[in-house]
């Protein structure tokens, strides 16, 4: 007789296997949610390769590609294996290009991708590690070293744009932007008026019609003209979980709050706050960058502070600033300031009681 099968069952031999904490594992790597980061942000790049023409699809190409070269550079030199397959420098490439102006010349794109990538990320360690949002260093950089390109707006929709590119675009290093009066004159649409709805509001007091905004038919950077394409693509993310949603509606929901309370005070100078959240690059800010992961807070009470101080600031800078825009230094000062934010709002441990006395 077989002795195995005259066991009982007491006797069998139990396979038992011990794991440490945690053991609630999440259901998507780093890998996995950067990718579909990306795949958010692909529409975005498709509608203004289609509003700017080959110019923006270059301006996408160089960005990406000097942010791959710089972090694969970066990880050889220090004897470390290459990062670059966890999609989050591509991000980086992507959200860069869509802050930029569509004639921005390729060879300084280049150069704010190169800062933005070893400055923002690589400095500090890399992912997981980075203080601020790499994309915004980088814009902050190109704001201040090439502050004219940064400033030039060109039409959309220009008859021209998928055979001619926008001449600005191949400035070669070191020179001045080629002029483009003579192409925007030669491919302007009627009722352009040089300008961004922000500078135009800001400036010379001239609304814009909000479904302009929300449909994109408007001048401004790359990848900012659609708000509604952007919640759309935001919606794709919180729906997979892979956004926290809280922080985005924290900075739409106060931006509205300050611009509206100004807008009551004198409507004729201050915008209305439907103009506030579809102008510039605040849609853009608040879905793809202020969520960043990794510069934002972990804490229920720090996420809503963190998203309000960005909406708060975004609008003040705008309505007393210099600047029309204000979106990417609320961002980067709410990045800076986002572990004094989760130091504070720390939640009580359960059962923990507050010593007296120092005791």
């Amino acid at each position: 007789m077989n002795k195995s099968a005259s066991r009982s069952p007491s006797q069998e031999t139990l396979n038992v296997q011990l794991h440490t904490s945690p053991y609630l594992r999440p259901s998507a790597s780093v890998e996995v949610i950067m990718r579909n980061v990306v795949y958010a942000l692909l529409p975005i790049c498709m509608f203004s390769v289609y509003q700017f023409g080959i110019s923006v699809l270059a301006l996408v190409i160089v960005c990406v590609g000097a942010c791959l070269l710089t972090e694969h550079f970066v990880c050889l030199c220090s004897s470390k294996p290459s990062t670059t397959n966890d999609w989050s420098v591509v991000i980086t490439g992507l959200l860069l290009a869509l802050t930029l102006p569509p004639g921005f010349p390729l060879w300084m794109a280049a150069v704010a991708s190169i800062v933005g990538v070893a400055v923002g990320k690589l400095f500090f360690g890399g992912l997981g590690y980075n203080v601020m949002n790499p994309a915004l260093v980088g814009r902050a950089f190109a704001q201040a070293a090439f502050t004219v390109p940064m400033t030039t707006w060109v039409p959309y929709l220009s008859e021209n744009r998928f055979t001619e590119f926008i001449p600005s675009s191949l400035t070669l290093p070191f020179l001045r932007p080629i002029p483009t009066a003579d192409w925007v004159a030669e491919n302007a649409i009627d009722g352009f008026a040089g300008a961004t709805p922000l500078a135009l509001m800001k400036f010379e007091q001239v609304p814009t019609d909000s479904i302009q905004m929300l449909l994109g038919t408007t001048a401004g950077s790359s990848g900012e003209t659609s708000a509604l394409l952007i919640l759309l693509c935001g919606a794709y993310l919180v729906m997979r979980r892979m956004m926290n949603w809280r922080i985005t509606a924290s900075v739409l929901l106060t931006a509205a709050a300050t611009s509206g309370a100004f807008y009551l005070l004198n409507p004729e100078i201050y915008p209305d706050p439907l103009f506030t959240l579809c102008s510039g690059g605040l849609m853009l800010g608040a879905v793809f960058m202020a969520t960043d992961m990794v510069a934002s807070p972990v804490t229920p009470w720090g996420i809503w502070i963190y998203g309000a101080f960005i909406g708060f600031v975004t609008v003040i800078i705008r309505l007393f600033g210099g600047l029309p825009e204000g979106v990417m230094y609320a961002i980067l000062l709410a990045n800076a300031a986002s572990p004094l934010i989760s130091a504070a709002t720390q939640p009580k441990i359960y059962g923990a009681v507050k010593r007296k006395g120092g005791q």
